[in-house]
């Protein structure tokens, strides 16, 4: 299997923001818009180096699709973490694995409905150990928007249960630019300090890439 987590620690913050790189997309088989194969077929045509497509909670768009070596397999599944709701991404996750598929959503709404998936089940320890169990990273997705009263600590509690990144170089737009309690240059700090993997992507929801 290709080693991924080497792929994404050597992507670079230029590589986010010029747009080389998206490691953060959604498609229909979440709450997106964009076809799943319509959004690898524009990252081929506008030369992207790598894209993760990460619905939330299912793996199912790259199960029926044909998929090529430049799209990372990846997952954002809604999870708790004592009194913080989080969103954890998976990369370069093995899709056939049965213990990552476990987590994965029963029903389309526990894809696509905050109000469900809210509500998630997920243990947060035994959530990122099927990650590394299926062969990827476990990064935290928009960090500034985590209600943790302490983020480093909140950070540094996630690291022993096995976090591998955080998501740094991400846009906050739209609701996630006013729940926001944190800054990026304060998270890329958290990154530095506890040695963690740096990614990044626009949270695509559209048909545009």
């Amino acid at each position: 299997m290709k080693d991924y987590k080497e792929l994404i620690k050597n992507f670079t913050k230029e590589d986010f923001e010029e747009k080389r790189v998206n490691l953060h997309i959604h498609s229909t088989y979440s709450d997106g818009k964009g076809e799943f194969s319509s959004l690898i077929e524009q990252a081929k045509e506008k030369g992207y180096k790598n894209i993760a497509i990460c619905d939330h909670n299912t793996v199912q768009g790259y199960l029926e699709n044909d998929v090529p070596d430049f799209v990372i397999p990846a997952v954002e599944f809604d999870v708790w973490c004592g009194y913080v709701f989080l969103h954890l991404l998976g990369y370069g996750v093995d899709v056939h694995n049965k213990e990552l598929q476990s987590f994965c959503a029963k029903s389309k709404k526990e894809t696509e409905l905050d109000i469900v998936r809210i509500f998630a089940k997920r243990d947060i320890k035994k959530l990122i150990q099927a990650i590394h169990n299926a062969g990827g990273i476990a990064v935290l997705a928009h960090p500034a928007c985590c209600w943790a009263l302490n983020l480093d600590g909140f950070v540094k509690k996630l690291i022993s249960y096995g976090l591998d990144g955080i998501e740094v170089y991400y846009p906050y737009k739209r609701h996630r630019g006013v729940i926001k309690f944190s800054t990026v240059h304060r998270i890329e700090k958290i990154a530095e300090k506890y040695n963690l993997i740096k990614t990044g992507g626009t949270d695509l929801h559209g048909i545009e890439l």
